[in-house]
């Protein structure tokens, strides 16, 4: 999720189905948008930490899909709508990694940047913001039935509950792997070298992760 000093903000009171949202959705808008259980939400643009720390976990990605040689094959497009399997939620992802050898499956793809098989997705990473629900609970759950096989939760900002990163709360990076159709939460703090089964030469610690 977006990082903003004030809440989301509800665009509509009418209840949307996916195919609303996209054809609703504003031709070169400059604010993000979202479909939350039938509701369509402005999502203010990553600001200051959040911004950053996006874009530098987007670097050291990129340079790890160079050095698994995946260059050209896996890729991080700069906007994408992923599709549930449920009608009324819609998501663009901080950061999404796609297997280019499974986008041309993928019919909504070239002409509305929406994606939908599983298979496109490497990883979804969601950089935790003052809306933390939606990143532990709605997308967790709908990344997981989708069949998303990683899916990454950065909240360096330890707003998260605190059954999820400990009393005292403290920043964590959790890795969830689909495992049996469910995901397992691995959480990394501090000095902890991050394990990710998609991305096993990524060479960082949680707290090199958010001091970018």
């Amino acid at each position: 999720m977006t990082q903003a000093q004030t809440a989301t903000k509800q665009v509509a009171t009418k209840l949307y189905s996916f195919d609303e949202f996209i054809s609703w959705y504003p031709q070169n808008s400059e604010i993000r948008y979202e479909l939350h259980d039938g509701v369509i939400v402005a999502m203010p643009k990553p600001k200051g930490k959040h911004s950053n720390l996006t874009g530098g976990l987007i670097e050291q990605l990129l340079i790890t899909i160079r050095q698994m040689g995946k260059g050209g094959i896996w890729t991080i497009p700069r906007e994408s709508i992923v599709k549930p399997k449920r009608e009324s939620s819609g998501y663009e992802p901080d950061i999404i990694v796609l297997n280019q050898e499974f986008i041309e499956a993928e019919p909504r793809w070239e002409s509305q940047s929406i994606i939908q098989n599983p298979d496109s997705v490497k990883l979804i990473v969601e950089v935790v913001s003052t809306n933390w629900r939606d990143d532990y609970y709605n997308k967790f759950r709908d990344y997981e039935e989708m069949g998303i096989q990683e899916y990454w939760i950065v909240d360096y900002a330890a707003l998260g509950g605190r059954k999820f990163i400990g009393d005292p709360k403290q920043p964590t990076i959790f890795v969830c792997n689909l495992v049996d159709g469910e995901y397992q939460m691995n959480p990394f703090t501090e000095n902890d070298p991050i394990v990710s089964p998609t991305f096993p030469q990524f060479d960082l610690s949680a707290g090199q992760v958010f001091a970018l």
